[in-house]
């Protein structure tokens, strides 16, 4: 259960660095002496990308080189020890766009068209050039898109029961049309840890939900739960509103799993609709969560519209 904190566990510990800042990555990995290092820290929102594209740059290229430097130093320090790893968490976005049919594999050329996703492309071939260059023991995992509990009340699952729960508008992009491949968070986390322990080095692996869905359909299905769980005078569908496009939005992601799946024996397990609903469930038990961050963060909107 997600209401029982780690902090309590003996083998938890807890240190709040800036992986933009070289000295501290450098200090907290000499005193811990990681078997592995996961890296998944990243500016994610492509609007706000769009928004502003600086710290993007900053956190997602430049945070990663300071990671990886520290990683090698360490590994060379060390002795390069055989175990150790080097996991790099990115995303199905350095890909691009697909038409109406395809997927995504391991093999598809990288054509990213955000700041985000350019960022985390850019990422990406950092950590395979220490690999190849320094043989520095890396891992590349591209996952579609995540939901599930503490998800930052920024993405479109969040953002869609936050505002139902106020009576705000459920703004969706465009025609709604969109196309993204869902993933729950716990299976995400099941495929991480799989590929940390067994992924051959070097090697990426393409981890999906297999589950497609339209982002009409996705807010349609949280309004029906809500409906279901919380009953509104009125249907929670009648405030979604449609807003002007995000610049330059992808039409679909989709992504073929197949290698993780016969190399490693992993798939998702939860289906869309029994994750959602315990998702929107989570939300309404933690409004004193969310709400935190409402106030500190006033905008309801969408974000990634600038002119």
């Amino acid at each position: 259960g997600y209401e029982l904190s780690v902090e309590k566990n003996e083998n938890y510990m807890f240190e709040r660095v800036d992986i933009c800042n070289p000295t501290d990555l450098r200090r907290v990995i000499i005193k811990y002496e990681p078997d592995a290092i996961m890296h998944l820290a990243a500016e994610s929102h492509v609007d706000r990308s769009i928004d502003g594209p600086d710290a993007f740059i900053k956190t997602n290229v430049n945070g990663t080189f300071n990671l990886l430097e520290a990683a090698r130093e360490y590994w060379l320090l060390k002795g390069k020890p055989v175990g150790f790893r080097f996991q790099h968490v990115s995303t199905d976005e350095v890909y691009g766009s697909l038409g109406q049919t395809g997927q995504f594999t391991e093999e598809t050329p990288y054509s990213p068209r955000s700041p985000y996703s350019a960022s985390k492309a850019a990422s990406d071939h950092l950590v395979r050039a220490w690999g190849e260059t320094y043989k520095l023991p890396v891992l590349i995992t591209n996952c579609s898109n995540n939901y599930g509990p503490y998800q930052f009340p920024e993405k479109l699952i969040p953002t869609t029961i936050i505002n139902a729960l106020s009576g705000l508008p459920l703004p969706i992009y465009g025609n709604g049309e969109n196309i993204r491949d869902w993933l729950f968070v716990e299976d995400h986390v099941r495929a991480l840890f799989s590929v940390l322990q067994t992924g051959k080095v070097g090697r990426t692996y393409n981890i999906g939900g297999d589950t497609e869905l339209t982002n009409i359909q996705v807010v349609s299905t949280i309004c029906n739960i809500l409906d279901e769980v919380l009953p509104s005078d009125k249907p929670y569908s009648s405030l979604i509103s449609f807003v002007a496009d995000r610049p330059g939005h992808d039409l679909r992601y989709a992504i073929d799993s197949a290698r993780i799946k016969s190399e490693l024996g992993w798939a998702p397990v939860t289906p869309f609709y029994d994750g959602l609903k315990y998702t929107v469930d989570w939300y309404i038990k933690n409004k004193k969560w969310w709400k935190l961050i409402q106030q500190s963060h006033s905008s309801s909107e969408r974000l990634g519209i600038t002119e």
